[in-house]
């Protein structure tokens, strides 16, 4: 009889942890586990939208959708926000480019690059206190594109 007894005090502590898991106000063994299995399938479906949302953040980019070229300038205090997209990646892409932001006298302060199926980079640069000439915005993503345009021998898109 003590181990019957025992099962049954486990089985009850058991059943209200669960009751308290799942924020359940059910009294009887049965309402606990229904409350329990309608969580379970809440938590299911946050799982499913959570693996769909991050599906579409990996999936490859539909190329024949997007421009072949994308160059956003942002002016900052002292600087530029860069940020450049291509659809195609290709050997010496991020050369050109850095080679175009030396010719105007930027510095690459901060610079994120991707360039697997697709190129992407995001890059902060600084223009050089040596240099009197003020650069701005326009012309930065002219020279960008000019430079993308250089090293892919295709038109751009902006």
């Amino acid at each position: 009889m003590d181990s019957r007894e025992q099962k049954r005090v486990a089985l009850r502590e058991k059943l209200q942890v669960l009751r308290s898991v799942t924020n359940s106000n059910a009294v009887n063994k049965a309402s606990i586990i229904v409350d329990a299995s309608k969580y379970i399938k809440e938590l299911k479906q946050k799982v499913d939208k959570l693996n769909k949302n991050f599906q579409a953040d990996v999936e490859p980019v539909d190329q024949s959708s997007l421009p072949l070229h994308q160059v956003t300038v942002e002016t900052l205090e002292k600087g530029f926000l860069i940020t450049v997209f291509s659809a195609k990646s290709g050997p010496g892409l991020l050369v050109s480019i850095l080679e175009a932001f030396e010719e105007l006298g930027l510095n690459v302060l901060q610079a994120r690059v991707s360039c697997t199926d697709t190129f992407r980079l995001e890059a902060v640069g600084g223009e050089d206190q040596v240099e009197n000439e003020s650069v701005d915005a326009q012309a930065v993503k002219q020279v960008v594109l000019q430079a993308i345009n250089n090293c892919s021998g295709s038109s751009g898109q902006e």
